[in-house]
């Protein structure tokens, strides 16, 4: 398999898959939630999926400098590891606003992307 050139932080596989997960909670999962999550789990989950991808084009802004985009590419796994923790909750408390099985497969695709993450960091070095 040949492995394309990385031009921009939209190459990057993690980054898509992050943006279009980000999406779907916003628009398939954030509107099943009760009103009175508006303060709390609404705002966390809809600002932790959104933060993923961007801090991923953020980071990649600073690719030259090996430990700015690692911080970067850490506080994406962070809010990865907190967006993974409001979908359980959403799942759990909510499973008659939300459909469990459609969180859980988000919840395994936000697997994904951690994995990807932490590959991402380990591997960056021998892209520059």
């Amino acid at each position: 398999m040949e492995k394309q050139t990385i031009k921009s932080y939209t190459d990057l596989d993690v980054f898509q898959r992050s943006y279009n997960l980000s999406i779907i909670v916003c628009t398939k999962v954030i509107i099943k939630l009760p009103k009175e999550e508006k303060f709390d789990l609404i705002d966390q989950l809809r600002r932790s999926a959104k933060a993923i991808p961007r801090l991923i084009a953020e980071g990649f802004g600073k690719r030259h400098q090996k430990r700015g985009f690692h911080k970067y590419l850490d506080d994406a796994v962070a809010e990865n590891n907190e967006t993974i923790v409001s979908l359980c909750h959403a799942r759990d408390i909510y499973f008659d606003s939300v459909n469990p099985e459609s969180v859980g497969k988000l919840i395994k695709e936000y697997e994904i992307v951690g994995k990807q993450l932490f590959k991402l960091k380990q591997s960056w070095q021998s892209f520059i």
